[in-house]
C-alpha cells in the first residue's frame, strides 16, 4: 500500500486573504521579519497500489478531477510507503 501526499497552494497571482491575516498577526506579535504568508492545505490519500508509477498516475487524475481547483490552485505530490 502506498500513500500520496498532495500539497495544494493558491497560485501566486491569486489574492490570499487568510495569508494576509496571518501575516498581520505575526507582525503584530513582533515577528517583523515575516513579509509574506501563503496558506495551503495537505491531503493524504492511501492507495491500494504497490506500483509507484501507477499510484502517481492515479493520484494525478484525482487531483485534476476533484482535489485541486486548477483555475486558482497549484499542487505537487509525493508517493511514500504507507
Amino acid at each position: 500500500m502506498l500513500k500520496g501526499i498532495v500539497t495544494v497552494s493558491l497560485k501566486q497571482d491569486v489574492l490570499d486573504p487568510q495569508g494576509q491575516a496571518v501575516l498581520h498577526s505575526l507582525q503584530t506579535l513582533g515577528f517583523q521579519e515575516a513579509h509574506n504568508v501563503r496558506i495551503g492545505k495537505s491531503i493524504e490519500v492511501w492507495l491500494e497500489e504497490n506500483d509507484s508509477q501507477k499510484a502517481e498516475t492515479r493520484l494525478s487524475e484525482m487531483c485534476e478531477a476533484l482535489l485541486v481547483n486548477a483555475v486558482i490552485e497549484d499542487y505537487r505530490f509525493e508517493i511514500v510507503e504507507a
